[in-house]
């Protein structure tokens, strides 16, 4: 029965009735906020992803199959709008920054929490298995704060040679994380 509520919200939606349109907004607008702050984690940039998603889906209502999944729908927007966004952050050395700020902040949320430990492991598993070499100094350098010339003096090695070190164990870390979750490469981004 419920589902026969829906084909009629969307065959009205597509209308162009705005009550219908109320009904799937307040339905479906925190699902959108959440699914665009796991990419944006900033409140403003999300409202502003609820906003484009539900004008988007107004605009194109006429393309809605009136059997479809209006959620998939939302989603495949919201998403590709989040991801738009984010692209553009990655652009701007300032929105960067300012993300980077913004997911320091939110270090206390359980979801952030539980995300940071699975990155903590998948991270650690990835640098267990870099050289040697460059597992020290990796480790030196990100993890105890090391300069690249401490690490040298340390190791009785050249601060170049340290350098090169850090930068085959970021390729290679990066080269891992690519192809994870657009989070965890993210969360790279913010430690290194």
């Amino acid at each position: 029965m419920q589902k026969n509520t829906g084909h009629i919200d969307i065959e009205l939606l597509i209308a162009g009735d705005e009550p219908a349109f109320n009904r799937v907004y307040h339905l479906y607008a925190q699902k959108v906020y959440r699914l665009a702050f796991r990419f944006l984690k900033n409140e403003e940039q999300c409202e502003e992803i609820i906003q484009e998603t539900f004008i988007k889906l107004w605009l194109t209502r006429d393309r809605l199959d009136a059997c479809g999944n209006i959620w998939l729908y939302l989603y495949v927007i919201a998403k590709r709008l989040s991801l738009d966004a984010y692209h553009e952050i990655c652009k701007s050395s300032a929105l960067t920054e300012k993300l980077l700020l913004d997911l320091s902040v939110l270090r206390n949320i359980t979801e952030e929490e539980i995300l940071a430990n699975e990155l903590e492991q998948f991270t650690e598993n990835v640098i267990s298995k870099l050289p040697a070499q460059q597992r020290i100094i990796f480790k030196l350098s990100r993890m105890e704060g090391l300069s690249h010339q401490e690490i040298a003096s340390q190791l009785h090695i050249s601060p170049n040679t340290v350098k090169n070190h850090m930068v085959e164990a970021l390729k290679t870390l990066k080269a891992k994380l690519k192809y994870s979750d657009l989070i965890y490469f993210l969360a790279l981004s913010y430690w290194v």
